[in-house]
């Protein structure tokens, strides 16, 4: 998916503008939630984000979801990543 699709998605489910957000090369982050759903897009490196034991990796182009207060934790590939970040209340 490219930036004008995600942006277009966002809109159509009643997200705000996202932001970007960057974090460092093969950093962490651990257990942890948000009091918001979050929806974003890689745009650079990759993420693997572990929900209840399960993980899943997403690279330049994937998009991932978590739900409000939804406990996870992140862990950043070798060349960190870049992505955009919607948050809805």
């Amino acid at each position: 998916m490219n930036t004008e699709q995600f942006q277009l998605l966002l809109q159509q489910d009643g997200f705000p503008e996202p932001v970007e957000v960057q974090q460092v090369p093969n950093g962490q982050l651990g257990n942890h939630e948000h009091p918001f759903e979050v929806r974003a897009l890689v745009i650079e490196g990759s993420i693997e984000i572990t929900i209840n034991g399960k993980s899943s990796a997403y690279k330049t182009g994937d998009v991932f979801e978590l739900g409000f207060k939804e406990v996870h934790s992140e862990s950043y590939g070798p060349e960190g990543v870049k992505y955009l970040a919607s948050r809805k209340q």
